[in-house]
């Protein structure tokens, strides 16, 4: 072997200096490397036969190391055997991967050098991976054979819960859900908490994208996480955006006018579009403005408007003149608060109404919507008091609104159907009928332009789509509220178009509040058996949701606070 060894590192030396390879005589260069292979194999042979007669005369003291272990078997004729095979194997095997790699280095002499290397060198390759892959395959099936120690039953009987429990009671659908596996439990409780919230917060969201980011990579996304975590201070929790249904969380306040409370019915409570001012005014022929903070309610200012019992009153789109009107008047006031003036408009040119009692503003501004005698409903320019247009419905027009943007007109007739007029082209864009309504009294429209409510004389208030309503001739409500027994008389929504306040003022605390989202009503509001609404005559909110205000026959402004919203 040590000979086979320098005699090949010596080639490589006459390789590295250019020189030739030795190619045996009597042979072409194709078949003289395996005619090399099988000299080289004699002369190990012979090599091998002279060490075991040195072996007989000498005890090994000269021989390699890892030959004397074998040489005390030298009699035995089948060990010898063995053993010059292997050995011829060997010489063979190394032969030929060190001309592969001279092969590799300088190129072969032809194809068939490169195909037996490869073949050689290859078939190595996959004999010892395919012994170490059934070593670990061998190593597994015995570590999987292995059973565990003892079964517990309980671990694999899927857990039942009671749903009839009283803090369940309210989850159960049917009488067939008496009992409900933990994961049904727990896929019911995401599904009320989804249905409550409106939608799945941001804070959910979040933790689902991060739970996605981890079955990916588990490593980045604990590092992403905590990176995160360590990129922020303060309270982690935070509640929710949208509005919860079910209870409302809600605080009554001092009253609205409590610095000047009214000895008279108050007719309008309305809030300031811009500022944190509530305007109230009623019967007592007067006016008054008042700063709201919920603790003290200052008095602004308070205007007296002699023989003039207000019946309706209103801020301008711009929030600088307040618009009022009288039980039986033709004649109405506008007071500018910028400039401190009373001005009084007697009468309009092209206006034939003997009183002037119902209005509306229109949202841009632009117009001042006046609800007449046999279904007419007059425009008047708010820049110059002018008469613009006038236009007809059938039946009397009880109660009108403004869409949004100001662009159309819902107006609800004493006859049940409601009617969508084009502000600018003054022409009827769809006429619906009001369901199960027989005599239509107020109507109201969302400030998100997505919802439109229709109050009756029975108390039943439906809530329709908008889009419904323009198509449609026979919608159908997304929710009919019944919890009124007595006409509608009032509605209002919030400017987030969450919270729908529905009132009647034939009878003491007819108040409703409609979560929006889920159309159900809030089960806490007004407290039952507390006398302390009275008979509501108008409701609003302020422009952020913050105050809801409602004016009542005994002349207060209730003022409440809506914690769920942060601003006023």
């Amino acid at each position: 072997m040590v000979t086979r060894v320098t005699e090949a590192s010596g080639s490589r030396e006459g390789i590295r200096r250019g020189q030739p390879l030795p190619v045996p005589l009597g042979s072409s260069q194709g078949g003289g490397s395996m005619e090399a292979v099988d000299a080289t194999g004699r002369g190990l042979t012979a090599r091998r036969k002279r060490a075991r007669e040195e072996g007989r005369g000498d005890d090994g003291a000269r021989g390699a190391a890892g030959e004397g272990d074998t040489r005390g078997a030298a009699g035995d004729p089948v060990g010898e055997g063995r053993r010059s095979r292997h050995l011829a194997l060997l010489a063979g095997k190394s032969a030929a991967a060190d001309r592969g790699l001279e092969e590799l280095v300088f190129g072969g002499a032809t194809d068939c050098l490169s195909a037996q290397h490869a073949e050689v060198v290859s078939g190595n390759l996959l004999e010892e991976e395919s012994s170490d892959s059934e070593t670990d395959s061998e190593t597994d099936n015995f570590l999987l054979s292995k059973k565990p120690a003892w079964v517990d039953e309980d671990d694999e009987a899927e857990e039942v819960i009671d749903m009839t429990h009283r803090y369940r009671k309210n989850m159960m659908k049917s009488d067939a859900e008496r009992k409900l596996t933990k994961e049904k439990l727990q896929r019911r409780l995401q599904e009320e908490f989804q249905s409550a919230m409106g939608a799945t917060p941001s804070w959910a969201q979040r933790s689902m994208k991060k739970k996605n980011r981890k079955t990916k990579n588990e490593d980045d996304s604990e590092e992403d996480e905590d990176a995160d975590l360590l990129r922020k201070t303060g309270n982690f929790v935070t509640t929710s955006e949208s509005l919860p249904k079910g209870t409302l969380q809600i605080k009554k306040c001092l009253h609205a006018n409590s610095d000047r409370l009214s000895d008279a019915k108050l007719t309008t409570v309305q809030f300031h579009h811009s500022a944190q001012v509530v305007m109230t005014a009623g019967i007592d022929q007067s006016i008054s403005l008042f700063q709201v903070d919920g603790k003290t309610n200052l008095k602004i200012q308070s205007i007296f408007l002699e023989g003039f019992p207000v019946y309706k009153a209103r801020f301008s789109a711009d929030g600088e003149q307040v618009i009022a009107t009288s039980m039986r008047e033709k004649l109405f006031y506008i007071y500018d608060m910028m400039g401190g003036k009373i001005i009084p408009v007697n009468h309009i040119r092209g206006l034939e109404e003997r009183f002037v009692r119902k209005f509306e503003v229109s949202p841009d501004g632009s117009f001042l919507l006046i609800s007449g005698l046999s279904g007419y409903q007059h425009l008047i320019s708010m820049k110059t008091k002018e008469f613009v247009s006038s236009m007809k419905i059938n039946g009397r027009a009880i109660a009108s609104s403004f869409s949004p943007d100001g662009s159309k007109i819902y107006t609800h007739s004493d006859e049940g159907e409601v009617f969508i007029w084009d502000v600018k082209s003054r022409r009827c864009l769809n006429r619906f009928t009001d369901e199960g309504c027989l005599f239509g009294t107020c109507i109201a429209v969302s400030k998100n332009g997505q919802y439109v409510a229709c109050g009756s004389s029975t108390g039943v208030v439906n809530v329709y789509s908008h889009d419904d309503c323009l198509r449609k001739t026979n919608p159908k409500p997304l929710k009919a509220v019944m919890n009124l027994v007595t006409a509608a008389t009032s509605m209002s929504f919030s400017p987030t178009s969450e919270i729908l306040a529905i009132a009647s003022k034939k009878t003491d605390d007819a108040v409703k509040l409609v979560h929006i989202p889920s159309l159900t009503v809030f089960s806490n509001f007004p407290l039952f058996g507390q006398k302390a609404i009275c008979s509501a005559q108008s409701m609003d909110f302020s422009p952020r949701s913050g105050f809801f205000s409602i004016a009542n026959d005994k002349g207060k402004a209730l003022l409440y606070r809506l914690q769920h919203y942060s601003d006023f």
